[in-house]
């Protein structure tokens, strides 16, 4: 279940200044020691110390592959390649050095398969998150969802409020 909470556009000057947006809720990142123990419980003949050993030598590799200018695709996950952060623009080409005009790279990853949005869309299930006391709560205390709109949960594809609270719905086109 995807939770996500509302958030208001409070810069002035933004043509979208005052409406409101969902935004995902993180409840936790497992890393990659948990991700081995998740995995090994998946009926699994190896072990988490096995798993965890292949998951690092995976991205060892996928590192050393993109530093070689390739790019990795893993189906079903992603194609992950290298991009490049540039500092600013040289008027002429003959301007252009690495040390002015570049600060950098970054790791681009762009989903495959089962995680590209139009899978994910028809799996995910959104649900408005309730905060307790700073906290997020598995349901609201209240018996609504929190929102001042009726509470319930919204569909990306243009579903509105279902009304009532507490209720989820799958992502659909």
């Amino acid at each position: 279940m995807v939770r996500y909470i509302l958030q208001q556009i409070k810069i002035t000057g933004n043509k979208c200044f005052g409406k409101w947006f969902a935004k995902n809720v993180v409840e936790e990142t497992i890393d990659l020691d948990a991700l081995a123990e998740h995995m090994s419980h998946h009926n699994s003949p190896y072990s988490k110390g096995v798993i965890k050993g292949l998951l690092t030598d995976m991205i060892g590799c996928i590192k050393e592959l993109l530093l070689e200018g390739k790019n990795v695709k893993i189906d079903d996950l992603a194609i992950f390649s290298l991009g490049i952060k540039n500092k600013e623009m040289a008027e002429k080409e003959e301007d252009f050095t690495v040390s002015k005009n570049i600060s950098g790279v970054k790791l681009k990853a762009r989903a495959t398969g089962d995680l590209m949005s139009k899978s994910l869309n028809l799996e995910a299930t959104l649900k408005k998150a309730t905060f307790i006391n700073g906290k997020l709560a598995t349901e609201p205390s209240n018996g609504g969802g929190g929102n001042t709109s009726g509470g319930g949960s919204n569909t990306p594809s243009g579903g509105g409020n279902t009304g009532g609270g507490g209720n989820h719905e799958p992502v659909g086109d």
